[in-house]
């Protein structure tokens, strides 16, 4: 009878250990699937992040680009003038 129950111990032993390996390799691999997921998280962020940087540059320069271009119609603007004043006198 006791070893019965040795033997019956011994089984489910078994069966608990296979369930126990075949739920940590499951486990395991969604670990890796999160990993693999945050990765690709991270590495979206930063493109994003890349583009707004870019983004800010372009604007940085057309901005600086229709400054010196209003900059240069008000010094022709000005020579004109003089020009006109310089006819009429």
């Amino acid at each position: 009878m006791d070893n019965g129950f040795i033997i019956l111990g011994i089984i489910a032993l078994l069966f608990l250990s296979m369930y126990g390996f075949s739920y940590f390799s499951v486990a395991r691999e969604k670990m890796n699937q999160k990993k693999i997921q945050q990765k690709e998280l991270d590495k979206a962020e930063l493109r994003r992040q890349a583009r707004i940087k870019n983004q800010e540059l372009i604007d940085e320069r057309v901005r600086k680009f229709a400054e010196r271009k209003e900059e240069i119609q008000h010094e022709l603007m000005l020579l004109e003038k003089m020009k006109e004043k310089q006819k009429a006198s």
